[in-house]
């Protein structure tokens, strides 16, 4: 499986069950075991894994955003 693929499987899961997600790599392991029938662990954790990075930097861009805002509200 190419590394577009683990990405668009990734955000694709991301998108449908980001409420479940964490930034933790095994609670989002078991969750691509639970979604996903991955005939292989290393696909398993290579999408678990692109899937935690992918939260975290969503979580940062977000916080970001919020920040953004709040500094331009004072002005």
């Amino acid at each position: 499986m190419y590394t577009k693929d683990i990405k668009r499987v990734a955000i694709q899961l991301y998108e449908k069950f980001k409420d479940q997600l964490s930034t933790e790599y095994e609670t989002n392991k078991k969750i691509v075991d639970s979604y996903i029938d991955v005939q292989s662990k290393k696909v398993r954790n290579r999408i678990a894994g692109y899937l935690t990075r992918y939260a975290k930097m969503q979580k940062s861009q977000a916080k970001k955003e919020t920040t953004e805002e709040y500094i331009e509200g004072e002005e």
